[in-house]
């Protein structure tokens, strides 16, 4: 298929498209990591994007039913330098090519994704259309200009679950390719805003089983679980979209401030914490986005360097620390990737310590998580 693209600064291209056709309109990042493409496709904090991956050749694993982040894949469309439609690895199930036309996504290839790359670097994150159906740059243009924005969007009413359960098993085990089974001891509310499964598995490894709650779901009745002793604590998951626009989720998370209940919060969940305690998030220029990203961490008694797994284009702000502690900043550019609530027994990280994909330097924080619930 021929698919034309358009970005908001104008500038336009025709490449060669895969997977589902039609004509989709999202904000095009960028990552950074080598593996795990299966992951992030699934990752529903990617809705509402199109991502540019700056690994060469995608899709030379295939896809398989172990590695999805959450039941489909959320984002609007990926876009690589080579697609690689005979994949070859002993898990794969079926290619990339006839995954994404099952979940109607758009797939984009023979494109210098190293320019992209660096345009949005440049020029920051920006809006982008592309199409199988329209190759006129000023059909292309309107409907750009006519679609919304991605941070006029609230993509977690989508991606969160609509009805309650219990998270099923624990982490994956490298050796049996297979879960491992809930050893779980205390049980804790997951607020699911767009939950990847492998915080999930984490969670549940660490020692929690997890209850995974709608976001629709009122304080209220998550502070008399507490207060009933039913839950040890809140998890606040990650998600989609800014968090600035989620106005009904910031008084749910202040009321649960307010009864002291043990509250974690990875990335989206991160953000939230900071602008219900009334320090406003801001954007990025382009985000963070891959599996190579160095943290310090300033917990110990020396701090540290872990290298981690980062999907996010907004940050707390500096002066969070009038009322927290800053347990890790990013070293690319100094932001702030973790906080400590002072006399409160809520802790935040900006990057994702599950990993899947990247690396597992950080899955120590949610043992961190089960010291307080415990």
């Amino acid at each position: 298929m021929k698919v034309s693209i358009l970005l908001e600064n104008g500038m336009f291209f025709e490449a060669k498209g895969f997977g589902a056709g039609g004509t989709r309109v999202g904000e095009i990042v960028f990552n950074t990591s080598m593996t795990g493409y299966q992951e992030i496709i699934t990752d529903p904090s990617y809705a509402g994007q199109f991502v540019v991956f700056t690994m060469p050749e995608i899709g030379n694993v295939g896809v398989n039913k172990d590695d999805m982040e959450s039941n489909k894949a959320w984002l609007k469309g990926i876009i690589v330098r080579e697609y690689v439609d005979k994949f070859s690895n002993f898990r794969g199930e079926k290619s990339l090519n006839e995954f994404l036309k099952e979940e109607g996504i758009l797939g984009i290839s023979n494109i210098d994704t190293r320019f992209l790359t660096k345009t949005i670097r440049n020029e920051g994150a920006m809006m982008m259309v592309a199409s199988t159906e329209i190759h006129d740059k000023k059909e292309l243009e309107k409907i750009l200009k006519s679609s919304p924005r991605i941070e006029e969007i609230d993509y977690i009413k989508e991606v969160s679950t609509k009805k309650a359960y219990i998270h099923p098993h624990g982490a994956w085990d490298s050796k049996k390719f297979e879960y491992r089974p809930k050893k779980s001891d205390k049980k804790i509310a997951v607020f699911d805003f767009g939950v990847k499964r492998n915080i999930l598995n984490e969670l549940t490894e660490a020692g929690m089983e997890c209850l995974v709650l709608p976001h629709s779901t009122n304080a209220e009745d998550i502070i008399k679980m507490y207060e009933n002793k039913e839950i040890g604590g809140v998890f606040l998951s990650n998600g989609p979209g800014d968090p600035l626009i989620l106005k009904e989720i910031h008084k749910k998370i202040q009321k649960l401030l307010e009864a002291k209940i043990p509250m974690f919060g990875i990335c989206l969940g991160h953000q939230l914490l900071s602008i219900s305690h009334g320090y406003p998030t801001f954007k990025l220029k382009f985000g963070h986005h891959g599996g190579n990203h160095p943290v310090k961490n300033y917990i110990g008694k020396k701090p540290v360097v872990e290298i981690t797994a980062q999907n996010h284009n907004y940050n707390v702000p500096e002066n969070i620390e009038e009322i927290a502690d800053i347990t890790h900043k990013n070293l690319f550019d100094g932001t702030i990737e973790g906080v400590k609530y002072k006399d409160e027994p809520v802790f935040s990280v900006q990057h994702h310590p599950e990993a899947s994909p990247g690396p597992h330097d950080s899955k120590y924080i949610f043992k961190e998580f089960y010291k307080i619930v415990r």
